[in-house]
């Protein structure tokens, strides 16, 4: 049985590295964040995107300088106006004006209505708030974002790039692929050294009928398993403990969702250490995942650099 898990401390980390010749100093860091600071929606703007403070305080710093790392917050405030409140509210205007003019809307003017009903009814919606971390750790080269989906880590790669120009994060790329690797550890039955694997796995067909099959907190059997992996069923997410330290979800794509230190971690720093501070909470995650990611690389066959290879 796999042990407990602490509450998730990152919930899909996604890693990349970094030119060290591109890093700015920390002090041009802080300042290019305060110029791309957060400011709510304007009454009629859909999507607001800036820095906020780590902390979460007023008048914290936009950038924290902790442990080695560099940590800064990037916010998301979205009006929500759902497509099928527009659509009604067009409908209703087309009607209008086909009994007021005999004349039905025709595609341009169906667009010029939903354009316009769009800047009047904006000013209305709720808005929703979501926040990404990122951390860079300029001596190792890292940077990490906690993004919880594919198009929420592609804006925040984009404002990244937007806010320090001449930074070039890089996707990580083991010598194996991560499928490849986790169909070796299941089928053998032997995960690579300090890894276990645990009781949550899906592996999926990749001949595009869709067909997959998941464990949740399910034993593996290994000739259950090898029946489906014979059936052409690849592993899409896997679930590791690290050497009981860090539980984690490892993913087709090279991601680590789900990602939570273990009670050997916690006991080491005092339990309960999130509760000592802010500061304490981020000098244990960037110890532990300093250790871990060298660790899975090397699982994966080392590090491969794409122009090199």
């Amino acid at each position: 049985m796999p042990p407990p898990r602490a509450p998730t401390m990152f919930k899909q980390l996604t890693a990349y590295r970094l030119d060290p010749a591109t890093l700015p100093g920390a002090d041009e860091f802080a300042s290019a964040l305060q110029r791309e600071r957060f400011l709510p929606c304007a009454p009629t703007q859909a999507l607001a995107v800036g820095w906020v403070a780590p902390r979460g305080e007023p008048n914290a710093p936009l950038a924290e300088r902790i442990a080695g790392m560099w940590q800064a917050t990037l916010c998301f405030e979205q009006r929500l106006l759902p497509p099928s409140v527009l659509r009604e509210q067009v409908q209703a205007r087309a009607a209008r004006i086909e009994q007021e003019t005999g004349l039905r809307p025709g595609r341009r003017a169906l667009r010029e209505l939903r354009d316009e009903l769009t800047l009047e009814l904006l000013p209305r919606a709720f808005t929703r708030r979501a926040a990404v971390q990122a951390w860079i750790d300029p001596a190792q080269g890292w940077l990490w974002l906690d993004a919880g989906s594919a198009p929420r880590l592609d804006a925040t790669l984009t404002a990244i790039v937007k806010t320090l120009p001449k930074l070039a994060p890089r996707a990580l790329h083991g010598a194996e692929s991560p499928a490849v690797a986790m169909r070796e550890w299941l089928a053998s039955g032997e995960p690579p050294a300090g890894f276990d694997i645990d009781r949550d796995c899906t592996l999926q067909a990749a001949d595009g009928t869709r067909a997959a099959v998941r464990y949740a907190r399910h034993a593996l059997d290994p000739q259950d398993l090898q029946r489906h992996l014979d059936a052409g069923l690849m592993p899409t997410r896997l679930a590791l403990t690290w050497r009981g330290r860090v539980s984690f979800e490892l993913t087709e794509s090279l991601q680590l969702r789900k990602l939570a230190l273990l009670d050997l971690v916690l006991d080491e720093g005092g339990r309960g250490a999130s509760d000592a501070g802010f500061d304490a909470d981020v000098a244990l995650r960037a110890g532990e995942l300093r250790a871990l990611l060298p660790e899975l690389l090397d699982a994966l066959g080392g590090e491969v650099v794409p122009d090199a290879a």
